[in-house]
């Protein structure tokens, strides 16, 4: 039977305290036990049903993991007060001193700088390698090696992961593949394709209003068991908790997902399309130009298209500021980092998001000052929006001039 994400979401019934149509938030820090002999329990983790301190666990944070688990199609799930709380508390658990970790070489800045500049303290090394050459990362495999790290659609250059090999390979050397899936939430899920463990940064399209900041581990109930453990579990020792508050609205903006996702997927698709038949160079998974097109289509769920994410590259880092500038004065969108938003959000990766990852290293995977991402928001009109927006380029000679863009609106 097809894996229905949003159906297994929409099949989730919370009823709130008082018969509330969403489920009452716990608005506690701890909880009381009628016995002391069940507040020993709980901390032994021989308690099911029983709260015991909200770092560890709260009913809204609960609520908020299990519909996250429905929407990866995992045993359960564990949300986090950020997407990197849930990252960091990911690797510390699977990782430990003299570890060593494979990770593509494209992926979200802060990523990147906690694998290269922070896990060396605890003698945790990471090999970052293209992570479509499945050659070269089986030879990069050791006797330390314990965990294979990538991105669905990698950020920002948008390639795409063979999740499906990658978990074969990490299966055949007893490897855990980590697979962080912000950018292609319902469109890709890396579970169901062999993935150990699936994050999400919530704070981009799962919530979809740019007003919480959260993440979300999804894997198997002994992992996050593990890593709520009292004793020696990341997520419960490190502390990143997310407020319950937070994790209440997070969980009714997930109601809507599938529907702001296809509308994400079908503006980035038209743009893209636009985009690339004026000559720039655009990269977009759905255009057939993409070299992993192909790939993605085969792990994709049709209904949701292949997400709201999209690079040009106009040049240099001149023209991108000055074409982000002049977008945000006509009321296209954002200069602003992150994504998922109802509005149109735009920046140059190399200086912003993913500006951790040295210069030298961003030439060679292909990061050029000109890049410019775009989260493609909700926009009713969207060739409205394209109109306005070539002509933003072509003023800036970034694109050859149209008599029909000589009036946009």
């Amino acid at each position: 039977m097809a894996f229905k994400p949003a159906n297994n979401i929409q099949d989730l019934q919370y009823f709130g305290e008082f018969g509330g149509v969403n489920p009452s938030i716990s608005d506690s820090s701890t909880y009381t036990f009628l016995s002391a002999k069940t507040m020993f329990d709980t901390f032994e983790g021989n308690a099911d049903g029983c709260y015991l301190y909200s770092r560890h666990s709260s009913p809204s944070n609960l609520y908020l993991g299990e519909a996250l688990a429905a929407l990866e199609g995992t045993e359960t799930a564990n949300v986090s007060a950020s997407g990197m709380g849930a990252i960091t508390a990911t690797l510390m658990q699977l990782c430990h001193a003299g570890s060593h970790i494979i990770s593509s070489r494209t992926i979200y800045g802060g990523t990147y700088a906690f694998l290269k500049n922070f896990a060396p303290k605890f003698n945790i090394t990471t090999s970052f390698v293209d992570i479509n050459r499945l050659d070269l990362i089986e030879t990069l495999i050791n006797e330390n090696t314990k965990v294979i790290y990538c991105e669905s659609v990698s950020n920002p250059l948008l390639e795409v992961a063979d999740i499906t090999r990658l978990s074969r390979i990490a299966k055949k050397y007893n490897l855990k593949l980590v697979v962080d899936n912000t950018f292609s939430p319902l469109s890709i899920a890396p579970a169901l394709l062999g993935a150990d463990v699936v994050i999400h940064s919530l704070t981009k399209f799962i919530n979809g209003s740019s007003d919480t900041v959260g993440g979300v581990i999804c894997g198997s109930q002994e992992f996050i068991n593990a890593l709520r453990n009292v004793n020696d579990g990341a997520s419960m020792l490190l502390g990143s908790t997310l407020d319950s508050l937070r994790a209440a609205s997070v969980l009714k903006n997930l109601r809507t997902l599938h529907i702001r996702i296809q509308q994400h997927s079908k503006n980035a698709l038209y743009l893209a399309q636009k985009f690339e038949a004026d000559g720039l160079k655009t990269v977009y998974p759905g255009l057939e130009s993409h070299p992993s097109h192909n790939l993605f289509k085969s792990m994709m769920h049709d209904a949701y298209g292949f997400g709201g994410m999209l690079t040009i590259d106009v040049g240099s880092l001149e023209k991108a500021n000055e074409l982000m500038e002049m977008m945000q004065g006509e009321n296209l969108g954002y200069l602003a980092v992150s994504l998922g938003f109802y509005k149109t959000l735009f920046s140059a990766p190399g200086s912003s998001t993913s500006s951790e990852i040295p210069e030298e290293e961003q030439a060679k995977m292909g990061l050029t000052d000109g890049l410019i991402r775009f989260s493609i928001g909700l926009d009713a009109d969207i060739e409205r929006t394209y109109k306005v927006m070539r002509n933003c380029m072509q003023q800036l000679d970034i694109v050859s001039p149209k008599d029909a863009f000589i009036k946009y609106l």
